[in-house]
This record gives structure tokens, sequence and C-alpha cells, in this order.
């Protein structure tokens, strides 16, 4: 009996493709490497939204491929939306969390990869869902709250930022509005507005007359300059005023819109590859590519407002898989050993369990 039992567990060991939990759980240094670079190719695969950080693993299994050589992981991984947009390709290690004042994004992404010497992403499938406003100004009652992107004032602040950034900045073009990305609200002085929007090259250089920019067109070509725009301003309001120190009405402030913006411009992707050249086959040698288009460096423009657009928010799609919104739902506790993993970071937001 002794000697069928071994051959038994020596037949299931050579079997290919049997999965299981990590023996090592979320703790396992090859299991987070796979996580981290799994997150990375994600945020590279992402065409809308804001690059994702890693906060932990939550489970995992793995799969050993003897044929491939390496292994095939299967794992969950809790996220939180940064600051920097995907427009910007920045790495997700580069970029800082949201915190409480942000609004926060969190939510889960179920990943496939393969891994040996290298991690290759297969499919993943995102779930974000925004902080609510009750649990932010729960912990922070003078954080600012989430607006509507479609209020007229969310799109007047759109506009004076923009307008604000095409008058005083050096570039050879006009951009316009591409999406509006991020809207909020406080009261500092009076009602302040924040927003965040991406932008786009249009065809129109900085000599064309005013009253021609309304038909400019975004520049459609590949070498076309984006960027990700911060900006903000205290709106008029007739129901409050501003006093000075002995009592009297301050009207400086009344015919005042402050308005300021932060934009960042990022090299179009074909114009950094085109600028690096491309081997002659014949030869071996590089030729250089030229063209008639100029390069800016990614850089950023502040300024202490537009063309009009059309508002437009999509869902991140690429090519391994989604992101979509959605409402936090209950999940089954992890199955692999030492798992979930510590997070890396937290809002205080206990109820939420970040």
């Amino acid at each position: 009996m002794s000697v069928y039992l071994l051959v038994l567990c020596l037949a299931l060991l050579q079997q290919e493709g049997r999965a299981s939990p990590d023996k090592s759980g979320c703790n396992s240094p090859d299991a987070v490497r796979v996580a981290e670079e799994a997150l990375e190719q994600i945020n590279q695969d992402r065409t809308n939204g804001y690059v994702l950080s890693l906060n932990r693993l939550y489970d995992l299994s793995h799969t050993q491929q003897q044929e491939k050589g390496g292994s095939l992981y299967k794992m969950t991984i809790d996220v939180m939306e940064t600051k920097c947009h995907i427009t910007s390709r920045k790495p997700w290690k580069q970029c800082e969390v949201r915190q409480i004042g942000d609004l926060p994004v969190y939510g889960e992404c179920e990943v496939s990869a393969h891994a040996d010497a290298q991690v290759k992403l297969q499919s993943y499938s995102c779930t974000l869902r925004e902080v609510p406003a009750t649990a932010v100004v729960g912990v922070c009652p003078d954080c600012p709250t989430a607006d509507n992107f479609n209020e007229p004032v969310v799109k007047e602040t759109v506009n004076l930022s923009l307008q604000r950034f095409n008058e005083e900045s050096h570039l050879a073009n006009y951009f316009t509005l591409e999406n509006i990305t991020k809207a909020s609200s406080q009261w500092v002085v009076g009602p302040a507005y924040f927003v965040e929007f991406t932008i786009v090259e249009t065809v129109c250089s900085k000599k064309t007359e005013a009253s021609e920019l309304s038909s400019c067109p975004p520049m459609d070509c590949q070498f076309a300059h984006r960027g990700f725009c911060q900006g903000s301003h205290v709106a008029h309001e007739d129901q409050f005023e501003i006093r000075n120190p002995v009592g009297k009405k301050d009207n400086s402030f009344q015919n005042r819109k402050p308005v300021e913006v932060k934009c960042e411009i990022y090299e179009p992707q074909a114009a950094t590859v085109e600028e690096q050249g491309h081997v002659n086959a014949d030869s071996g040698h590089t030729e250089p590519q030229h063209h008639n288009h100029t390069h800016l460096h990614p850089h950023e423009h502040t300024h202490s407002g537009a063309a009009s657009s059309d508002i437009t928010v999509s869902k991140s799609q690429g090519s391994l898989g989604t992101v979509v919104d959605q409402p936090a739902s209950p999940r089954s506790a992890p199955s692999a050993s030492s798992c979930p993993g510590p997070r890396r970071h937290s809002l205080g937001l206990e109820r939420l369990k970040i």
C-alpha cells in the first residue's frame, strides 16, 4: 500500500497545470513582485483615468507550467488611485496616492499573469469606486467634496483655467478641452471650485485671430501633444460680502475671479519613437526621421481661463482588460495562507475597510 501511495504522489506532482494556493501567501516576495509588475502593465494598457497604486495583495493562487516554464498567477490586488493621470505614463511608484482631501478612489483588480524571469500580464478586470462624501466629511469636515461635471460652475472653472493657460503659456499652438476628470468644491473665503481635466493640442497657432478660436479642431495625428491640468477659482456670489479690517465693505473682491491653473504637457509617444530613428534594413545603420511638427518636452506651466468643449467621461478599457466604476460588494475570504497582505496606505476610514 505504501508503494502505491508513493507512486500516486509522484504522478500527481508530474501533472502540469495543477492550481493551488500559494504556500507563502501574500507575504511571498515572488507574489509581491508579480503583483507590482502586473499593475505596472495594467496602467500601461489603460487609456483613460488615473494611474493605480498597489495597496495590498488580497489573495492568490498559482499554477506550475512545466512545458512553458514559470507559473501562472491568479491574484486579487487592492488598489488606490493616484494623482497622476494615465496620459502622463508615469510609473505608479512615482505617483502620490490620493488622500482624504483629494477625492480618493479605491478598488480591486482580478489579475492573471505568467511569471518566470519576467512577468507578462495575461488579463485583468478592475472595479473602482470613489470614497463617499459622507465618509470624507465624517473624518474631515473641511475637505472638498465631489461636484457634478455638468454643473455650470464646474464648466466655468474649466473654461477659465484653460483660457488662462492658453493666454500665458509659451507653446506654439492653442489647446482645447478633452475631458473633465475631477471636480470638487470647498468653502474658503467664498465658494472655491477645483477641477482636473485633460487637454489636447489644436491645429490653431497662437497667431490665430480670437474670432476663429471657437472653430479650432484638435490636431488629429499621432504627434498631437496632450496634457493634464489642475485648475481652481473662487466664484463671485452676490450672497456674501468681504469686509476690510475696519468693517467697510471691500468692493475690490466683488469683480474678481481668482484663477489658478497648473498643466503638464506630455511628449507624444510617436514622436519619442521617431526621434530614436530607425534601423536601415540594408545597411544596418540608424537614420533619423524628420517631420515639420515642433516637439516639446514634458514640463509644467503654473499660472495664478477657454475654448468650450463637450464634457465626456469614459470607462477605461485596454487591450487586456477593463476598469469600471461599481459599488463595493461582499467578497469571499482569502484562500491562500497569510492573506491578505499588509496595507501600504490607509485613509483612516475603518468602516470602508480600505
